[in-house]
């Protein structure tokens, strides 16, 4: 009956999405929207036929690592070191203000400091998961505003450490502040950045060459998958994005003999997973909590849009973003952290 269960989940969630995903495409509204509808339909708020949106939301975001690691194969270091001044530039700039702003907002809604100043740092993120989505969709990464989009994001993942060390010392108690930052997690993160980097550049070739030996590309395949999971698990295990992991793993393989067939094998896993993530993101939309008081959510959802929308462009203008570029690239980061990814 459990084997029953899980093929009539799958066979609901791969209905959903045939149905909805071309209506939406076809309607122009494109396919995470659609993704998102099918979640919506098949969830608590909608049909019920699917009930346990966490479980599957937390298996999906698989897809989202899977999508930096392929785009990370994309990207040599050379390309990468050639993109710092946007990522530290453009990226730091537009973290900053915004939370900046935001956390000044807070103050005015009678916030204390310290949540405002929490509360600023999350909603400057962007959803790594849908930007890059949309990106990829729309065939505009490779355009500027792609290009700084994709910046901007990369530098988020990488504020995560340093936000996640600042945390601890908003404390309002001097004695909690001095305990309370922890150089220990901070310093087992650099250590797993730095090892994930040295082991990629010295000891991933080899491995690769030992795996393409055997003939076997099921092999190779599983091999692919278990990279991109064991660098995720790493990251994760210091408190850090899998995804940024993944990221750093398909970067130092770029330049590999092995990038297409590493890029082929992970293909069909990305576009399912992504897929299924955006699905269960969809069921667990709550509602309930909108119905309470539509009004004041619809005006806070609105003004955080605005206002990242209004940072974004005018950093987009500063650091030479061609016109027509510039309302894409602030509409696709105005949104706020879905999840962490």
């Amino acid at each position: 009956m459990e084997d029953q269960g899980l093929l009539i989940n799958a066979f609901t969630y791969l209905l959903a999405a045939v149905i909805a995903v071309p209506v939406s495409k076809r309607l122009g509204f494109g396919a995470v929207l659609g993704y998102l509808l099918a979640g919506v339909i098949i969830g608590p708020w909608g049909f019920r036929l699917i009930r346990e949106a966490e479980d599957i939301l937390h298996f999906a975001e698989f897809g989202v690592v899977l999508l930096l690691f392929a785009i990370g194969l994309e990207l040599n270091p050379q390309r990468l070191w050639e993109m710092r001044k946007p990522i530290l530039g453009l990226g730091a700039a537009q973290v900053v203000i915004t939370t900046l702003i935001l956390a000044l907002l807070g103050l005015v809604f009678s916030l204390s400091g310290p949540v405002a100043l929490v509360a600023a740092m999350g909603l400057s993120l962007s959803s790594t998961a849908m930007a890059l989505q949309l990106l990829t969709e729309k065939n505009l990464l490779p355009t500027p505003a792609g290009h700084s989009g994709f910046s901007v994001l990369l530098f988020q993942d990488i504020a995560v450490i340093p936000m996640l060390a600042v945390i601890p010392l908003l404390s309002t108690r001097a004695e909690d502040i001095s305990a309370g930052f922890d150089w220990i997690a901070l310093l087992q993160a650099l250590g797993v950045i730095a090892l994930i980097v040295v082991g990629g550049r010295f000891g991933l070739l080899p491995v690769l060459r030992l795996i393409a030996a055997t003939g076997l590309r099921e092999v190779f395949t599983a091999f692919s998958l278990l990279l991109v999971i064991a660098t995720g698990l790493l990251m994760e295990a210091v408190g850090m994005s899998m995804a940024l992991g993944a990221f750093l793993a398909g970067v130092l393989l770029a330049e590999s003999e092995y990038r297409h067939a590493l890029e082929s094998d992970i293909e069909p896993f990305k576009g399912l997973l992504l897929g299924l993530f955006f699905i269960a993101v969809g069921m667990s939309i709550d509602f309930g909590i909108l119905l309470r008081d539509p009004l004041l959510i619809a005006g806070l959802a609105l003004a955080l849009v605005a206002i990242k929308m209004l940072v974004l462009f005018v950093l987009g203008r500063i650091y030479g973003l061609p016109g027509r570029q510039l309302p894409l690239f602030a509409l696709i980061l105005s949104q706020g952290c879905l999840l962490y990814t």
